[in-house]
């Protein structure tokens, strides 16, 4: 499986669209076998075709910060998984998500300058 990381300086990026890079990392019997960097298209996440790239490589889960209601349905759509609410650096994120312990916030960004990155965890998710 691969799961896709908006990443900014190591971390999880607070906005989806708005991400430096991302980070693909490859996930055998629970374990990462393989990572790669992958930049990100210039312009609003959702507005990018960034979603079929990420899907044709592969990528099952997204590991993201915050996304408004377009970038979510665009990913569901190709068949991504997407986990909102993630914040710190990605090594951490990751662990939490092959632990079963990451957990999507299922709060909808409604412009780019959110305020909604702190509220609370409410639904548990478990690795594919």
């Amino acid at each position: 499986m691969i799961i896709a990381l908006p990443t900014r300086d190591g971390l999880i990026d607070d906005h989806f669209g708005h991400c430096d890079h991302y980070t693909l990392v490859t996930v055998e019997d629970n374990r990462i076998v393989f990572s790669e960097r992958m930049d990100s298209p210039q312009g609003c996440g959702c507005k990018s075709d960034i979603a079929p790239v990420l899907a044709d490589k592969g990528v099952k889960v997204m590991l993201a910060g915050n996304m408004g209601e377009g970038a979510l349905n665009i990913l569901r759509n190709v068949g991504i998984q997407v986990v909102r609410g993630c914040s710190g650096p990605i090594e951490d994120v990751l662990d939490k998500w092959l632990s079963g312990d990451l957990k999507d916030n299922q709060i909808t960004c409604d412009h780019h300058d959110c305020d909604h990155h702190d509220e609370p965890v409410l639904t548990k998710l478990k690795p594919l």
